[in-house]
């Protein structure tokens, strides 16, 4: 039986869209704000980090049939706090100390007393940062851009 959302249970899109920021954090954004907080001392390993390789797979004209596009390193962990909330974390590349943080901002950010801080000083310091990137490409690609166009002739 599927429970109803609830106070208690958080939105499934605000939990992914707090994930992805922990994946895209880099080490020191998430230790800086990891160490201030006490309950992160206290986690337990459910799953000790590791890395490992991932299939990546791709569609022909995005919607065609599916093939192999290659492999990628990824590292995953899962944590439980002592509270009781269980993190869990994948981020791109071999780096299991990142992952493992990542896991440990996950169950913070499940916690009703750490989610605004984990929000403030976290996720939105990412997202930002994120925003500022695309930003700065979308700039660095629009002053490359070239207009094609095609002069009509008279009738020949």
């Amino acid at each position: 039986m599927i429970e109803s959302p609830t106070e208690e249970m958080p939105d499934i899109a605000a939990r992914q869209r707090a994930m992805a920021a922990f994946a895209e954090a880099n080490f020191e954004e998430l230790a800086s704000v990891l160490t201030g907080i006490a309950a992160a001392r206290n986690s337990v390993d459910l799953r000790r980090p590791e890395a490992g390789l991932v299939m990546l797979r791709g569609r022909v004209g995005g919607d065609g049939n599916a093939f192999n596009l290659g492999e990628a390193s990824v590292a995953r962990a899962s944590i439980r706090l002592v509270s009781g909330e269980v993190g869990h974390a994948y981020v791109l590349g071999r780096d299991t100390a990142k992952a493992r943080l990542a896991a440990i901002a996950d169950a913070l950010w499940q916690r009703s007393e750490t989610r605004p801080t984990i929000e403030r000083e976290l996720v939105a310091v990412v997202e930002d940062r994120l925003g500022q990137a695309l930003r700065a490409r979308q700039a660095q690609v629009a002053a490359t851009r070239v207009d094609f166009f095609t002069l009509v002739r008279g009738e020949d």
